[in-house]
């Protein structure tokens, strides 16, 4: 689906017709500031992280679809909407952990399935460590989380594992991605909307993004 004139008129902006949402909100672009700095400690760190993944989870549920209901208020009964789906928050293990509390505080909701993927520095792909697979229904959601999108990897992997669990409908949610990572998701799985605060200029030779902020598992933990 296209969103682009509905998404023109929002704080995401639609890039290159391909399912790729980059936040131009001016809180967003101020957090993530803060959240690249090296004299940015590791309370603060999470602190942003999970700020960010509100502000991301909020613009990515934008089309979550709803049933009519109705309640009833002081003043009498009012007709409503209630989401009906199934959600699943799917955070790549480590560094996605960091964002889950974020994701929550918009969808209490939701459950969560853990993905462990870990990067092999020398081949930068992904190696699989951890999955509990959920009982999800065939309507359910999945937002994959994870702060860096670098060379989509790890994205990929998550989202096949998804596809083999009978989960269709998916969307990527990260802080910072690299053109290269965005490229090898959309590619690899064309259909999956990709939402990020922000698109940074490059990889560099270790598959680190540029600017970047560095490894967001270790600023989130201290290590």
């Amino acid at each position: 689906m296209v969103y682009c004139t509905d998404y023109n008129q929002t704080t995401f902006k639609y890039i290159q017709m391909n399912n790729v949402y980059e936040s131009n909100h001016p809180l967003v672009k101020h957090k993530i500031a803060r959240l690249r700095a090296v004299e940015t400690d590791a309370k603060l760190f999470r602190e942003l992280v999970s700020e960010l993944s509100q502000l991301l989870v909020y613009e990515a549920t934008r089309n979550l679809p709803t049933t009519a209901t109705t309640v009833t208020t002081p003043m009498g009964a009012a007709e409503g909407q209630a989401v009906t789906v199934e959600v699943g928050i799917v955070p790549i293990l480590r560094a996605g952990l960091g964002m889950v509390d974020g994701a929550l505080d918009v969808l209490p909701f939701a459950k969560v399935w853990h993905v462990g993927l870990k990067r092999n520095e020398e081949t930068l792909a992904p190696e699989h460590y951890y999955a509990n697979k959920p009982s999800a229904s065939a309507d359910a959601i999945a937002l994959v989380i994870d702060p860096m999108l670098a060379t989509g990897g790890s994205a990929v992997a998550a989202v096949n594992l998804l596809r083999d669990w009978g989960i269709q409908n998916i969307k990527y949610l990260g802080l910072l991605a690299a053109p290269e990572g965005i490229e090898n998701l959309r590619k690899s799985c064309p259909d999956i909307e990709i939402y990020v605060s922000q698109i940074d200029s490059h990889l560099n030779d270790i598959g680190y993004i540029v600017p970047g902020l560095g490894d967001a598992g270790d600023r989130q933990f201290g290590t």
